[in-house]
Order: C-alpha cells, then sequence, then structure tokens
C-alpha cells in the first residue's frame, strides 16, 4: 500500500510518499502506524481525512495491499 502525504503531512513528514507492506487493517490503524513512522505528525493525524484512492474512508474502512491511499490535512486560507 502506498500512502501518499500533501502539504504539510509532507513537510512534517519529510517524504511525499511512503509504502506499507503488509497493509494496516483499516484506517485507524494505518493513522497509529504513521504515527509511529513519523511522530511529527502525530498531534495532525486525527485532523486529516484520509481518501483511499478516489473516495473518503473513515477509520473503520478496511485497506488492501493494493491501495493508494492520501493523507489530506485540513486547509486554511482566504
Amino acid at each position: 500500500m502506498i500512502v501518499l502525504f500533501f502539504a504539510r503531512t509532507r513537510d512534517l513528514a519529510g517524504v511525499d510518499r511512503v509504502q506499507f507492506t503488509p497493509a494496516p487493517a483499516n484506517v485507524g490503524m494505518l493513522r497509529q502506524e504513521i504515527a509511529g513512522r513519523f511522530p511529527k505528525l502525530a498531534g495532525l493525524l486525527d485532523k486529516c481525512a484520509v481518501a483511499v484512492g478516489n473516495e473518503f474512508a473513515g477509520d473503520d474502512a478496511v485497506l488492501q495491499e493494493t491501495d493508494e491511499v492520501a493523507l489530506l490535512p485540513p486547509v486554511s486560507g482566504g
């Protein structure tokens, strides 16, 4: 599974993508694994939207090895 980081998540992680093998069972577990690998993201993860493929997904969404997941931080501006 590939996880893509955008905007602030990319800045804090220092990478634009990372591979998880094996894939975590669901989005909630993925958030925990990301926090473990990238501690600087821990405080932001619960505010981020997660898209699996092209669909937004909740923490209980099941993940597959072939999924592409996007981690989308909240945006602000005017």
